[in-house]
């Protein structure tokens, strides 16, 4: 058997020419290389302009900063050195004044790494005449140090202030402003440059989007027509087996794994018929199968401990409790039973809740207490049999009596729309988010597979197998305070008949 799947595999590659998989990875490649390449075009245009700009804006700072300060400090550091406020020891402690050498170098400096990285050629011959400039404003300062330090030259350096050193300083200070006007020039050109550059790249995005949309239309076209056609052989051949043609033959020569699909497709309506007598006794089998699982559902012990208590009322002189509980007995088992029905009103399903309450309440009744708020608009629409009477004695069982203390049950049933809401709860020990996740969990196996919950797995699993999944169970609880568990059913309504002995018997 597995040489036979393994040959059909390798029978299925080799039919597989083009796959579709490749067949949208060609399509999504034409259409996403030209996108990525214009991304980058865009990309790379815009980190040249980002980093133009920031090496301007730098500049144009570091310029600036120099335009505003360097004349007025140097100006009036070398005034106080010549009229004896302050010497060349002292002046770095007074806070404005700075040492004329310092401003130089730090000038000088600055002005020489602007040069290296500056590229515009007006703004580079400024920088040279500034540094031109910085050189003889270093002699002249040179100049009246000497004449300082040889001392009775104050005319004489005052006069080298008027005639040079303030004339340097302004020529600076002009070369500063020049340099900063051709830098902002040069930010425009820059500016213009991208513009140029945007437009140009529009105006090729829209001729190359226009030429491939052309292009992806007409490979897209092919491939889907090379797809569609024989997947709407297949939905043909689909819709004639629906009516009962397990004769219809698929064919497709797509190379492709819809070729693969159309040969499966051939085998399984000729195996078809074959699988529809299967399915249907396995669901006889099945629906069997679960109603006796749910026999199995009613605990022997419940009639043991039942008929000892009905012993126990007769023997302690309580006939008419013994009566009352022999028949709430009869009333559980005859709706249990139910003439093989397996669908019954929710009328008599409250009734065969009742009788089992009544049956526990006379052998709980310093624990529990029970009350009923099923809408009586709902007592003409059906239930599965036995959907409620397992939430019920869960609820006890595991609610109520680990409480050890009285406890509630409450059966309520409401309308909304088109569907039934049934819930039953307690307020008894409830369970923790570990507990009740595990609960969740194993509801929705198969009931045979569950390891705990198997009343509430069965409910579960018979919802789902006569309404469909979207209907079924739903489980709340709080350690300490309860639980709640709802069902979900459609509301569906059953006709009365009269049977020969008079009893109702409801059918769909």
């Amino acid at each position: 058997m597995r040489k036979d799947n393994v040959s059909q595999n390798k029978d299925a590659d080799n039919k597989i020419k083009f796959s579709i998989k490749n067949k949208i990875l060609m399509l999504l490649l034409m259409a996403s290389i030209p996108f990525f390449i214009m991304v980058v075009y865009l990309l790379f245009s815009m980190l040249n302009y980002s980093r133009a700009y920031n090496d301007i804006v730098s500049n144009l700072t570091i310029a600036n900063n120099y335009n505003l300060n360097f004349k007025e400090e140097m100006d009036e550091s070398l005034y106080k050195l010549v009229v004896g406020y302050v010497t060349f020891d002292n002046i770095s402690e007074e806070e404005t004044l700075k040492d004329p050498y310092i401003l130089i170098e730090e000038l000088r400096s600055e002005f020489a790494q602007l040069k290296e990285i500056t590229t515009e050629a007006e703004s580079k011959l400024w920088l040279e005449s500034l540094l031109r400039n910085i050189d003889t404003l270093e002699k002249r300062v040179d100049d009246i140090v000497s004449n300082v330090g040889i001392g009775e030259r104050y005319d004489e350096n005052i006069e080298e202030l008027d005639n040079n050193i303030y004339i340097l300083t302004e020529l600076i200070q002009d070369d500063i402003q020049y340099y900063i006007y051709y830098q902002t020039q040069s930010m425009e050109e820059v500016t213009n440059t991208l513009n140029q550059q945007m437009r140009q790249f529009i105006v090729i995005c829209g001729i190359l989007i226009a030429v491939l949309v052309v292009a992806v239309m007409s490979v897209t076209v092919l491939i889907a027509s090379g797809i569609l056609r024989p997947i709407r052989e297949l939905y043909d051949a689909t819709g004639k087996i629906a009516e009962g043609d397990f004769e219809v033959k698929a064919s497709a020569n797509s190379r492709d794994e819809i070729e693969v699909l159309a040969h499966g497709f051939n085998k399984m309506a000729g195996n078809m018929q074959n699988l529809i007598g299967k399915i249907k006794e396995d669901e006889q089998k099945m629906r069997r199968a679960d109603l006796r699982l749910l026999q199995e559902q009613i605990n022997p012990h419940f009639l043991y401990n039942t008929l000892d208590t009905i012993i126990w009322l007769i023997e302690g002189n309580q006939p008419e409790q013994a009566v009352g509980m022999v028949v709430a007995l009869s009333d559980f088992f005859r709706l249990v039973l139910s003439k093989g029905k397996e669908f019954i009103s929710i009328r008599q399903e409250e009734q065969h809740i009742r009788s089992y309450l009544e049956i526990q309440e006379m052998r709980y009744h310093d624990i529990l207490e029970y009350e009923f708020r099923i809408d009586p608009v709902l007592y003409d629409y059906q239930i599965l049999k036995l959907t409620l009477q397992p939430l019920v004695e869960n609820a006890l069982y595991h609610g109520i009596k680990y409480k050890r203390a009285k406890g509630n049950i409450y059966v309520c049933g409401e309308k909304q729309g088109d569907i039934i809401r049934l819930t039953v709860s307690d307020n008894g020990a409830g369970m923790d988010k570990e507990e009740l996740e595990q609960l969740r969990k194993e509801i929705e196996r198969p009931c045979k597979e569950t390891e705990k919950g198997f009343g509430l797995a069965n409910v579960n699993e018979r919802i789902h197998m006569y309404f469909g999944a979207e209907y079924g169970m739903k489980i709340d609880s709080e350690k300490g305070k309860g639980t709640i568990v709802e069902i979900a059913i459609p509301a569906i309504k059953m006709e009365a008949k009269q049977d020969k002995e008079g009893d109702g018997v409801w059918i769909r």
